[in-house]
């Protein structure tokens, strides 16, 4: 659904590009091209030509506008071929489900994962990630990485350990906070622990242990929605 939204504002904006540079007797096919391959930044930049040489619109005219329609289907599968490109290779579109990393993160927030911050350095510990559940990846999950290859964890009454160095989990307030033991454990190469913030309400690394490094899909981003709690991560 969200993919969905994502391919109709795409369309918005390239059409309303296109016409709006045809009615100023502009290069029309260039700047929906523009914006097409390089989405909100093509608009962007289409905004600022505009402004700084402003010319009046006129009518498209009936040969411009056959031309736009026959550029049409191109531009509509450009649109596709684009946005399916960064969804699966450069961001994707996220819903959190259940309130196992609340405070921070609550029951239906929209996230904007990035997928490509993996492909140049490891994840590191404290960040949030969109992961692959082990035991059945055909679901996903948002959690905290805790520990990562060669780390030892262990958990004392809810007090968790990495190396025997009591973590400050300032984002876990005192009413989530667990009081269960676990470990001590070394987290194996090519794995990571992972937690909920809620942890008395987060199915996670205590329950079916370490992730592999294949499974974790992208670091979270931003939080999108709702407008009033937008956050970067």
């Amino acid at each position: 659904m969200l993919e969905a939204l994502a391919f109709a504002v795409a369309v918005a904006m390239i059409a309303w590009v296109g016409i709006d540079a045809a009615r100023r007797r502009r290069d029309w096919l260039r700047w929906s091209g523009a914006t097409a391959l390089f989405g909100f930044f093509g608009l962007l930049v289409w905004l600022i030509v505009r402004l700084r040489a402003p010319t009046a619109p006129e009518p498209i005219g009936i040969r411009r506008g056959i031309s736009i329609l026959l550029a049409a289907p191109l531009l509509f599968g450009l649109s596709i071929a684009v946005v399916t490109s960064w969804t699966t290779f450069v961001f994707q579109v996220a819903r959190v489900e259940g309130q196992a990393m609340a405070p921070t993160l609550q029951d239906q927030d929209r996230l904007i994962v990035n997928k490509m911050v993996y492909q140049s350095r490891h994840p590191r510990v404290s960040e949030i990630v969109m992961l692959y559940y082990p035991l059945n990846p055909d679901r996903s999950f948002v959690k905290r990485i805790i520990g990562e290859e060669g780390d030892q964890i262990r958990i004392v009454r809810g007090r968790v350990f990495r190396n025997d160095i009591p973590l400050e989990e300032l984002y876990i307030l005192d009413g989530f906070r667990s009081h269960d033991n676990w470990g001590p454990e070394v987290v194996p190469q090519g794995y990571y622990f992972v937690l909920g913030d809620h942890r008395n309400n987060s199915s996670d690394s205590r329950h079916w242990k370490y992730v592999p490094r294949k499974y974790i899909v992208g670091r979270v981003q931003l939080r999108w929605w709702p407008i009033a709690r937008a956050t970067t991560f």
